[in-house]
């Protein structure tokens, strides 16, 4: 068995990739720390399974998550982050992945999630499943194509749109051209304004 774990933090990768190799005897768990490494490592060996979070340098785990599954329709995705807002879970899943977990689950959690899909099913963390059957997308995203919901998000979270552009490997005036369409679309004047909405929208948690 072939996993590959996807994180830009090596701490990170080095604790989650002995929870795999001693939660499941004969696991091979090889890594990569950005969306290009990831493509590379695949081109190299396929693995049974990806684990990627969003936050990667270069192009981000979403449009990896596209570009790996475009190329092996058949690869089988984890997303794992600290993000737990119901739109990114479902951005996560329309990209195609079979499962997705916050960094908040427990080890026993984690290697549950990854046993189910490798045996082929979809694992989400109870609570978001939960919320994903109870809560339905907010009425004003309902309208945006899985492009402007991505930079909408990001946006929201006070991305730079120089960070944008790098991360789904677009230009910044395409970047800019996404702004301006989407405040158009959801009637804010100002990129201030399309935070505040991502806040009352429940799509960005404020700290604390």
């Amino acid at each position: 068995m072939n996993i590959l774990l996807v994180d830009d933090h090596a701490v990170v990768r080095l604790g989650y990739a002995g929870l795999l190799r001693s939660g499941l005897p004969g696991v091979v768990v090889r890594e990569a720390a950005s969306g290009e490494e990831a493509l590379a490592r695949v081109h190299e060996a396929v693995p049974n399974l990806v684990i990627i979070g969003f936050g990667l340098p270069g192009i981000s785990g979403l449009e990896t998550t596209r570009r790996l599954r475009r190329r092996l329709p058949q690869l089988r995705v984890l997303f794992f982050s600290q993000h737990a807002e119901l739109p990114l879970v479902r951005q996560a899943l329309d990209a195609g992945a079979s499962g997705y977990l916050t960094k908040s689950a427990s080890p026993e959690v984690m290697l549950d999630a990854v046993a189910r899909i490798l045996d082929g099913h979809t694992y989400i963390e109870q609570d978001l499943a939960t919320q994903l059957a109870y809560h339905p997308t907010d009425r004003r995203l309902q309208g945006m194509t899985q492009r402007e919901l991505e930079i909408f998000l990001m946006l929201a979270r006070g991305t730079p749109a120089r960070s944008i552009a790098a991360q789904l490997s677009i230009s910044s005036k395409t970047v800019s051209n996404y702004l301006t369409l989407l405040k158009s679309k959801l009637r804010v004047s100002s990129h201030a304004e399309l935070v505040h909405l991502g806040i009352d929208m429940g799509v960005v948690r404020i700290a604390g």
